[in-house]
């Protein structure tokens, strides 16, 4: 559908939102099986309950504003859970892997705190505040988990994970030096004895 007012375009963005919110369901199962520290699990649950909310005030608004909720696929978040779950597959050690879940959640999250601060202002705006307090409290909600989640890789995961790179680098660099080491300059010894000089 063509946005030709602010409010269409108001309702594209909630759209566009309400599949993201969707996909992030989706793909949290998968995320949180291969998460290992047991803070980023936690954390990870935790938003998941709260994505549940997201979506369900997404159906309030919707209903109030007589829309159909369904009709776009957010192509944005699709490309950032797709990294994330490439990411996965490539199975870096565990330690690395959180570190890189981290990262993934939080791209998700500022994919979507950039989304829901445009239509919470948007919704201001045009006059609709009883959506305006559902958007706030969701955008807050997902500042306080990119916040968990940079606390998290701060205080310990990205620790974790550096010093598995370091163990990692120093296996490799042992085996490097195995294969590089020169061959033995010893001549082989022969089993032909020494001819007797006449």
């Amino acid at each position: 559908m063509a946005a030709h007012t602010l409010s269409d375009l108001y309702v594209e963005e909630l759209r566009d939102l309400y599949n993201a919110e969707r996909q992030i369901l989706k793909a949290l199962p998968k995320i949180l099986k291969a998460a290992s520290n047991d803070d980023l699990k936690e954390a990870l649950e935790s938003h998941r309950q709260e994505t549940e909310g997201h979506v369900t005030r997404l159906e309030q608004i919707f209903e109030t504003l007589g829309k159909n909720a369904k009709g776009k696929t957010c192509h944005g978040m699709e490309g950032v859970l797709s990294e994330g779950a490439e990411l996965i597959e490539e199975e870096p050690e565990p330690e690395v892997l959180d570190a890189g879940i981290i990262s993934a959640a939080q791209r998700v999250e500022h994919y979507e705190i950039a989304a829901y601060g445009t239509v919470r202002t948007w919704a201001e705006q045009l006059g609709l505040n009883d959506q305006v307090g559902l958007l706030e409290q969701t955008l807050k909600e997902e500042k306080a988990a990119d916040e968990k989640l940079t606390e998290l890789a701060t205080q310990s995961i990205n620790a974790e994970a550096a010093k598995e790179t370091e163990v990692e680098r120093r296996r490799t660099s042992d085996a490097d030096r195995t294969e590089r080491r020169p061959p033995s300059t010893r001549r082989p010894t022969s089993d032909k004895r020494p001819r007797p000089t006449a």
